[in-house]
């Protein structure tokens, strides 16, 4: 297990990695529930006198999201209610000069580690911690705090790097976010065991049911994933209309695995009974799936029957996992079965983890209180990968020490 907070030595300088990726609207950067979450670490860590750098991403090279943290400063400054500086650079004489200057309970953000050309290609931890991004900013700090579990999935730089050259310790968010989103495979639970499966990439939690086949009793499907086990199951759904993207190629990378969690797992999986579709006066409509010969309509959400089968099913479990949503949940005509399921968890006295930022969103967008969750995750490729067991470099790295 790696270190945290609680070990680190007090009076440090502190280079902390955060995750503040942000939808970028017109220039502008969006507050969003990542801000919110590192406020905890970065108050935590300025408020015991240390001095704080932090360091985080914004976007790719080309992108239009591909933007300076400066807006990012100010957004995080308004969550830890103190100032924090700003430097336009990473590692250079400025950021360098920066750093020195700080005083107990100050809180730096550098520049956009992706500007750094050393930061983005995935390497090998030891070829990171050799780069001279890494060795520079080392010389001027005295630990490392990687908070950042939602890029933990990736072997960049300012990830995996420095706990190859300086003490490292894992921050509050990295801390419950490992901790709650590995839980299906290091807990051990009584009672039934419950995922709830949906979304758009359907070829990430087919991974994920195949992994997790002897760790779940139930899974309750629902989005694109959903109608592609319809689909195999023998049903006029899971096909792309003229303009659709989402099935036929997911179809014909998945169609094996998916038959054969069917044919080896069919009393686990629970799939919609009926689906909801715009209708001609642009309501909902809801049709049940033994009813639809042919698909002849894009279907948006799985329909109240279905919903009323999966809610005592929640209700029934010691532990529910969410992973995707059931619906186009954005749309309030369509959020029925999102909100149900979610809803259901969160009347339940059960231990529950919902992953994924679109996922989560849904919970604040429809009046619901994230403290009646176990856990609210805002990770999304790493919470992937934690549920089929695949290693997460950035974690792997501060287990080093």
């Amino acid at each position: 297990m790696f270190k945290t907070l609680d070990d680190l030595d007090p009076e440090q300088r502190v280079l902390v990695r955060l995750d503040l990726n942000s939808p970028v609207e017109d220039g502008e950067v969006q507050d969003n529930r990542r801000f919110d979450r590192h406020a905890e670490t970065v108050r935590e860590l300025a408020e015991a006198g240390h001095r704080v750098v932090l360091m985080a991403h914004q976007g790719r090279p080309g992108g239009d999201d591909f933007v300076s943290l400066e807006q990012h400063a100010d957004i995080l400054a308004s969550h830890i209610d103190r100032e924090v500086g700003f430097v336009a650079d990473t590692y250079g004489d400025d950021a360098i000069a920066a750093i020195d200057a700080l005083e107990a309970g100050d809180v730096l953000l550098l520049e956009n580690t992706r500007m750094c050309d050393e930061e983005l290609p995935e390497e090998d931890p030891e070829v990171k911690a050799d780069t001279e991004f890494v060795r520079t900013l080392a010389e001027h700090v005295d630990a490392y705090v990687n908070d950042a579990y939602s890029a933990a999935h990736r072997s960049h730089a300012s990830l995996v790097g420095f706990p190859l050259v300086l003490p490292a310790y894992a921050g509050r968010v990295m801390q419950t976010e490992y901790e709650a989103n590995s839980s299906i495979a290091t807990r051990e639970f009584d009672g039934q065991v419950t995922m709830v499966v949906g979304g758009t990439k359907a070829t990430d939690v087919i991974d994920v049911m195949n992994n997790l086949g002897d760790k779940v009793d139930q899974f309750l499907l629902g989005g694109i994933a959903g109608e592609l086990f319809l689909r195999a199951a023998g049903n006029d759904v899971g096909f792309d209309l003229e303009g659709m993207d989402f099935f036929d190629d997911q179809w014909e990378a998945n169609r094996e695995t998916i038959e054969s969690l069917l044919d080896e797992r069919g009393d686990q999986i629970k799939l919609a009974v009926d689906l909801a579709y715009e209708d001609e006066t642009d309501d909902r409509g809801e049709i049940a799936v033994a009813n639809i010969t042919e698909k002849d309509r894009a279907y948006l959400d799985v329909g109240s029957m279905t919903v009323d089968e999966y809610d005592p099913i929640i209700r029934d479990s010691e532990a529910v996992f969410v992973k995707g949503a059931l619906g186009l949940f954005e749309d309030e005509r369509f959020a029925v079965g999102t909100t149900g399921v979610l809803r259901a968890i969160a009347e339940t006295d059960c231990f529950s983890v919902v992953g994924g930022g679109d996922t989560s969103r849904a919970i604040g967008m429809y009046g619901m209180d994230e403290a009646d969750f176990g856990h609210v995750s805002i990770a999304g490729g790493a919470y992937i990968r934690a549920l089929t067991g695949a290693p997460l470099a950035g974690v792997e790295a501060l287990k080093q020490d």
